[in-house]
C-alpha cells in the first residue's frame, strides 16, 4: 500500500510540473523513424523499393503458384493436401478460406508500399543529378510493381478498391470498389508513364530481378490483350521484339526452370529466388509467415519441394494436362507427342514424360518409380525441380527463380493479338512455330482454315509452353470457355473429388475479414461472393 501511495504521488507531482509546459511531453524518438525525414537519400529511397519488390515472396505471392494450378485443371491435389487449399482443389471454397484472404492483403500489401515509394521520391527533389535520375527510376519500378499488383487484382476480383496515393488512407479507410474498367485503365496510365524512366538493363548483377523498360512493356501489352484491346496489344507487342530490346528464346527450353535460369535471354520479369547452399541468411520455412519477421532475409521457394514425387508430393499434374500433350502431328495427322511433355512432367514412356532423375548425381541415374496401378494417374511435376541434381532434397531450399513473363509468352500473345484481328497467315504462324520449334516440337505448315482453327493451335500452345506456369486459369477465364472445358475435364479426371466449376467461379470470392472490416466493400458484394 506504502508503494501505490508513493508511485501515485510521484506521478501527481510530474503532471503538475508540466502542467504549463506541454511541449515537454512531445518527445522525438532518437531511434525511431521519421516518415517526413528518413527518406531522404538514395540508400533509403532504394531500401522502400527494395522492400516493395519483397512482396513477390511474402504469404499470398510466394505459393500462388499452387492456386492457380489447380484452379487451372492443371495440377490435382494429393491426400497430402489437407486445409484451406484441399478445398481449393477440390473446387469447394468459400469467403472464409484464407488463401484468397492473404493473396488479397499481399497484392494490396505491394501496392501501398508502392504509393510510399512514389509519394516519398517525388517529395525527395535531390540536387545531384545521379540522385535525380534514380528518383524517376524508382518512381518507375513502384509504378510497375502497382500495376503488377492490380492486374492481380482486377484479374482475381474484379471491382476492387482502387487506392493511388498514400496521403488518401489517412482520410479514407473505407475505400469502395472501383469498377474493373476504371482499375484496368488505371495500370494502362501507371504503366504507360513508368516505361520512359525505366532502364533497358541494369548494369550489375546485384540488380537482377528489378522491374525493366521491357517488363513494363510487355506488362503493358499482357494489359491491353486481357482487355481484347487487339491492335494496341499487336503495336506493343511488336516493341520487344526489335532494337533497343535483345530478347530471344533460350537454346533450352530445360533451361528456364534450373537453378541457373536467373541469366536466360528469354527472361523479362522473374522472382529471384536464392539459398541453393546457404540458410544462414535465414529460416527455411521462412515462407510460411516468417517473411521480415522470424524468418530473416530468407529468399528461396517450396515450389520443388511442394510438388517433389521424392519430398512433400502435394500435387500430381493432371492426366488431362498430361493428355494434351498427345495429338495429331501438324504434318501428316499421325499420332504424335510433343517434346514439351519430357520438360513438364515425370510418367511413363508412352507418355512422353521424363523417366529418369538424378542424371547428375554421383550415384547415377535412378529409374522414376512410375506406378501404372495408382488411381490418380502417377504423373509428377519436373518443371522447377532439381532432382537432376539431388535424388531428394531435405528441405524447402530451391533457388529457382519463377517465371513471371518470358519471351516465349510475348511471341504467342503476340500470335494471339493477331489472330483476333482475323490474321491467321504468315506471321502469328511464324510466331507459334517459333517457340514449337526451340523445344524440338514439329512446325505447323498453317493454322487451318480459320479464326476458330488458329485459335484452337493457339489454345493448345499457351496450354502446353506455359504447363505449370500459373497462366492456364486466367486464360480459360479470358476467352470464355473456363467452365466448360474444366468441367469436362474433371469429369473424367481419375481420383477428384470436387465440386464443378460454376459461373461465380470466374472471379474470387470477396474474402469475409475484407466484407468485416470495410462496409463500402461489403455493400457491394452480391450472394456473399463478390
Amino acid at each position: 500500500m506504502k508503494k501505490i501511495v508513493i508511485y501515485t504521488l510521484a506521478i501527481s507531482i510530474l503532471a503538475g510540473s508540466t502542467a504549463c509546459k506541454k511541449s515537454l511531453l512531445d518527445l522525438k524518438s532518437q531511434s525511431g523513424y521519421d516518415f517526413g525525414t528518413y527518406f531522404a537519400s538514395d540508400a533509403a529511397m532504394n531500401q522502400a523499393v527494395i522492400a516493395t519488390y519483397a512482396v513477390l515472396l511474402h504469404n499470398g505471392l510466394n505459393q500462388d503458384y499452387v492456386l492457380y494450378d489447380f484452379l487451372g485443371d492443371e495440377a490435382k491435389r494429393t491426400t497430402n493436401v489437407q486445409g484451406d487449399m484441399q478445398l481449393v482443389g477440390d473446387y469447394n471454397f468459400g469467403p472464409s478460406v484464407s488463401v484468397f484472404g492473404t493473396l488479397w492483403n499481399t497484392l494490396y500489401r505491394m501496392a501501398f508500399r508502392a504509393n510510399v515509394v512514389i509519394d516519398r521520391a517525388t517529395a525527395w527533389n535531390p540536387s545531384a543529378t545521379a540522385d535525380q535520375q534514380h528518383a524517376k527510376q524508382y518512381i518507375a519500378e513502384a509504378r510497375f510493381l502497382r500495376s503488377y499488383a492490380y492486374f492481380k487484382i482486377v484479374n482475381c476480383w474484379g471491382a476492387a478498391p482502387l487506392i493511388t496515393a498514400y496521403d488518401s488512407l489517412r482520410t479514407n479507410k473505407y475505400f469502395p470498389r472501383s469498377p474493373a474498367t476504371a482499375i484496368w485503365s488505371f495500370i494502362e496510365s501507371d504503366l504507360s508513364a513508368a516505361i520512359p524512366d525505366l532502364p533497358l538493363s541494369y548494369d550489375t548483377a546485384t540488380n537482377l530481378g528489378r522491374a525493366t523498360r521491357g517488363a513494363a512493356v510487355a506488362l503493358l501489352g499482357k494489359t491491353y490483350l486481357y482487355e481484347k484491346k487487339w491492335a494496341q496489344a499487336q503495336a506493343t507487342f511488336e516493341q520487344l521484339t526489335q532494337a533497343p530490346y535483345t530478347y530471344d528464346l533460350d537454346p533450352s527450353y530445360d533451361h528456364l526452370f534450373s537453378i541457373t535460369n536467373q541469366f536466360s535471354v528469354e527472361n523479362i520479369f522473374q522472382v529471384m529466388n536464392g539459398g541453393w547452399t546457404d540458410w544462414s541468411i535465414g529460416n527455411q520455412y521462412f515462407m510460411f509467415g516468417g517473411q521480415e519477421t522470424w524468418g530473416g532475409k530468407a529468399t528461396h521457394t517450396d515450389r520443388a519441394q511442394s510438388y517433389g514425387f521424392k519430398d512433400w508430393f502435394n500435387a500430381y499434374v493432371t492426366t488431362a494436362a498430361v493428355n494434351a500433350f498427345h495429338y495429331p502431328n501438324p504434318v501428316g495427322g499421325a499420332p504424335y507427342v510433343d517434346p514439351r511433355a519430357y520438360s513438364t512432367f515425370y510418367g511413363d514412356k508412352p507418355s512422353g514424360g521424363d523417366t529418369v532423375y538424378c542424371e547428375h548425381c554421383s550415384t547415377g541415374k535412378i529409374t522414376y518409380p512410375f506406378n501404372a496401378a495408382d488411381t490418380q494417374g502417377d504423373y509428377s511435376w519436373r518443371k522447377y525441380e532439381y532432382y537432376d541434381l539431388v535424388p531428394s532434397y531435405g528441405g524447402p531450399q530451391s533457388p529457382i527463380n519463377m517465371q513471371l513473363i518470358r519471351f516465349a509468352d510475348v511471341l504467342l500473345m503476340l500470335a494471339e493479338a493477331h489472330i483476333q484481328q482475323g490474321d491467321i497467315g504468315s506471321v502469328p504462324l511464324g510466331l507459334i512455330n517459333r517457340v514449337r520449334q526451340r523445344a524440338g516440337a514439329v512446325a505447323y505448315p498453317d493454322l487451318g482454315a480459320d479464326q476458330t482453327a488458329a485459335m484452337a493451335i493457339l489454345i493448345r500452345e499457351r496450354r502446353l509452353e506455359f504447363c505449370g506456369e500459373q497462366s492456364r486459369y486466367f486464360d480459360l477465364i479470358r476467352w470464355g470457355i473456363a467452365k466448360q472445358t474444366i468441367n469436362s475435364e474433371r469429369a473424367v479426371e481419375p481420383g477428384y473429388r470436387n465440386q464443378p466449376f460454376q459461373d461465380k467461379h470466374v472471379l474470387f470470392p470477396i474474402p469475409d475479414f475484407e466484407k468485416n472490416y470495410n462496409p463500402n466493400v461489403a455493400k457491394d458484394v452480391a450472394n456473399g461472393w463478390n
